[in-house]
């Protein structure tokens, strides 16, 4: 897994991967936002819609432990063992939004991520053991790294998965 020097590192590589996941998407017309194609596994909506879920359980995590509240990760609703189930509720949430709404919402949700980032310390960031829902799982990962799997990693894997959803919808129209 990917390492950071510093939180400045984190939220660059965050911007970075995040304008290069969504810029895909500007040439994808809304009325083909829900179309599966064989060969990947999600529609362009369904990708938004994983990386806003993500994003948005761990600013819950963190407005959790911040009211002192025991916080259940992956969600209350969702164990670990399905995480199906969890990308469904991601898929639905967010099935009446056209693609540019999409488009705006993951735009602030990176925002408010790279917020988040910037008002830990270094200590909170690198240190494991430093939030209660970091450690609800054996790994025990500092918050970085929780961060990293539910933003950049996803980031650059769906983009892949995007441009290959352009390349061969253009194949199949």
């Amino acid at each position: 897994m990917q390492a950071y020097e510093n939180r400045q590192a984190l939220i660059d590589e965050i911007v970075k991967r995040a304008d290069l996941f969504i810029d895909e998407f500007n040439t994808i017309d809304n009325k083909n936002k829900d179309i599966l194609i064989s060969d990947v596994d999600r529609s362009p909506s369904q990708m938004i819609a994983y990386q806003l879920g993500w994003i948005n359980l761990l600013l819950d995590w963190e407005h959790g432990n911040q009211n002192e509240e025991v916080v259940v990760t992956p969600s209350p609703n969702y164990k670990w063992n399905n995480l199906g189930g969890l990308y469904e509720h991601f898929y639905q949430q967010y099935a009446n939004y056209s693609l540019q709404e999409l488009i705006e919402l993951f735009h602030q949700d990176v925002n408010r991520i790279v917020k988040l980032v910037e008002c830990y310390s270094d200590d909170d960031l690198f240190v494991p053991g430093k939030r209660q829902w970091a450690s609800t799982t054996p790994s025990n990962w500092p918050i970085w790294k929780w961060i990293h799997i539910n933003t950049v990693a996803p980031f650059k894997t769906f983009r892949t998965k995007i441009r290959k959803w352009r390349k061969l919808n253009t194949l199949e129209n």
